[in-house]
């Protein structure tokens, strides 16, 4: 179930029910839609299981071959005073971190720390889903396999921002917490089209802003951080090719249903993982974390436009033909969308103001919004 209410203008989708056990706002219900894809559709996956096996998981990297978090942070199995060198070290390039960027970067981290709440909804398509916990689905596979190497993401960057001392891990571990109590609402019920249109999107989302990230640490001089978000980036690449992929072979042998998710998901708008982030403070963290990443540019509307075109281009969704009177409809809507956030976006920046707003995971210094 997800709660839906109006507070001050601001979608409910980005508080998490913890904040509602006490309140006195109204409260209403919805139910969530689930199992909506037809049955007959979860053959397409089974016949598409050689192809996967073929096709995607192939990107997988092998365990041996993968990099690991201790690679890229101080070597603990120095003795201890070589050891607190590299922290030592690792502490005056995080000196020259802007507070913003610090927001920015714990924001991303504990995104990635939410892992368990995206293995759980991949498991829930239908088609794909691991039925065992261990089968030799080739759809299966690919789950576990991407959960693990996703998993370094957040361990890795926790740490060098609980070394760097520039953070308050207290309440970034209560995020977390909270975070992965809340669970998420991303609006592709148990469709397996919609949830491969969503992780199209997402991975090539989260390419982009770690690639952003690492550009701004090597901006303000900490190359080791830069190599950090730039390593994670390559991961995401990778994911995303697999993912793109996978909808580019639905629009082949189902064109028209891959088509109608495509655009029911543009129509939703692609919901970022963390939007139930909250810190059991401020119950519009996410909105807040948001616009410090567009600010800084980290993650930003116009990216959100490109991704959607770059998708549509790689998709060839303009000259997709063989579609139904409603599969045309949906390719009209989707390859017009972009211009159209662009658009809106533009007359936004013209009326925003900025205004100051505490975080609690710098220790409630003042970023701008």
């Amino acid at each position: 179930m997800v709660i839906s209410i109006c507070t001050q203008g601001l979608p409910l989708a980005r508080i998490p029910i913890q904040c509602y056990l006490n309140s006195s706002s109204k409260i209403t219900l919805r139910s969530q839609k689930t199992h909506s894809m037809p049955p007959e559709k979860i053959e397409v996956f089974k016949s598409l299981e050689k192809w996967a096996l073929q096709s995607v998981l192939p990107l997988i990297k092998p365990v041996e071959e993968s990099w690991r978090p201790h690679d890229l942070l101080p070597d603990s199995t120095l003795s201890s005073d070589e050891f607190i060198d590299q922290v030592k070290a690792l502490r005056d390039r995080t000196n020259e971190l802007s507070d913003d960027y610090l927001v920015a970067l714990a924001g991303s981290m504990i995104t990635e720390e939410a892992l368990p709440t995206y293995q759980t909804w991949i498991n829930k398509l239908d088609g794909v889903r691991d039925e065992s916990g261990s089968s030799l689905s080739p759809w299966a596979i690919w789950s576990r396999s991407w959960t693990a190497e996703e998993n370094r993401h957040g361990y890795l960057l926790k740490t060098y921002l609980y070394l760097s001392g520039r953070v308050d891990m207290h309440m970034i571990e209560k995020t977390i917490h909270y975070l992965i109590g809340a669970g998420m609402d991303w609006a592709t019920e148990n469709n397996p089209y919609m949830g491969f249109v969503y992780t199209s999107f997402q991975e090539r989302a989260t390419f982009v802003s770690h690639c952003n990230l690492a550009r701004l640490a090597k901006e303000r001089g900490d190359l080791i951080l830069a190599r950090i978000c730039g390593t994670i980036a390559a991961d995401e690449k990778r994911h995303e090719n697999a993912y793109v992929r996978i909808v580019e072979k639905l629009l082949e042998v189902d064109p028209t249903e891959t088509m109608m998710a495509i655009s029911n998901m543009m129509c939703n708008k692609i919901t970022m993982p963390a939007h139930l982030m909250h810190d059991g403070q401020d119950p519009y963290l996410f909105d807040h974390f948001s616009v410090v990443a567009q600010r800084i540019g980290m993650y930003t509307t116009n990216e959100y436009a490109d991704i959607l075109e770059f998708l549509v281009g790689r998709w060839k969704l303009e000259k997709l033909d063989g579609l139904t009177s409603e599969g045309q409809r949906a390719q009209e809507f989707v390859c017009e969308l972009a211009p159209r956030i662009r658009r809106i976006q533009a007359r936004v920046d013209e009326r925003t103001s900025k205004i100051n707003h505490k975080f609690t995971w710098i220790f409630n210094k003042e970023v701008s919004l």
